[in-house]
């Protein structure tokens, strides 16, 4: 799938589809001592009360967080963007619903931390108005890796255990993506270690699935 730039609502995926994807990879990725954690700074893909969290401790950093029933929105910033830098400035809340977390928002539009934010209701993404001229807002850099299903499905089935029976990985993705996901076989597919040789840690696992609202 091609993504504009700047980006258009239309190039995400249905929020539910787009937050199991997320919220899949990120589960994988969870460990008891990253849950135990208070403080410090984080990277990677994780899950907390707040929603879904990804940085790449360098220019990228996204949230996504659930707003109520089929409510969602997402900002972030990639080093691409030039929202937050163009002149005269944009509105970024601009045609905003009030249900946005917007005490939030404020907060990182002050500290020049915000590239860019969508919102979704109604089965419908939306954002603010941009000005003609403007290159980039930053979601191709920073949501490409989860809009892109190919991807995901190929970063799933590096972490499954092609020796055992069961689900494949096209169909727990798809199941992840309906919020239909039973984390038993799911669980049974994960390979003892991860592509890059740290040991998984699967009750870290089922507790990201039941917190993103997946198993």
């Amino acid at each position: 799938m091609t993504m504009h730039r700047p980006g258009l609502p239309e190039d995400l995926p249905p929020g539910e589809t787009l937050w199991g994807r997320w919220a899949l990879l990120a589960a994988v990725a969870a460990t008891t001592a990253e849950e135990q954690r208070t403080s410090g700074y984080r990277t990677g893909r994780w899950i907390d009360a707040e929603g879904l969290h990804y940085d790449d401790s360098g220019c990228t950093w996204w949230t996504m967080s659930r707003m109520g029933e089929g409510r969602y929105v997402l900002y972030g910033e990639d080093e691409s963007s030039g929202v937050k830098w163009h002149e005269p400035p944009i509105d970024m809340l601009a045609g905003g619903p009030e249900w946005l977390p917007y005490d939030e928002l404020h907060d990182r539009l002050k500290g020049y931390e915000l590239g860019c934010v969508y919102w979704y209701e109604n089965g419908v993404w939306a954002r603010a108005p941009y000005p003609d001229g403007l290159r980039d807002d930053g979601l191709d850099c920073g949501m490409s890796g989860f809009v892109e299903r190919d991807r995901v499905l190929g970063e799933l089935s590096d972490h499954l255990d092609g020796t055992v029976g069961g689900p494949d990985a096209d169909r727990l993705l798809a199941d992840a993506e309906a919020h239909r996901l039973e984390p038993g076989p799911f669980l049974e597919r994960l390979r003892p270690t991860d592509p890059d040789g740290e040991t998984m840690d699967p009750p870290a696992v089922a507790r990201a699935l039941v917190l993103a609202g997946l198993g």
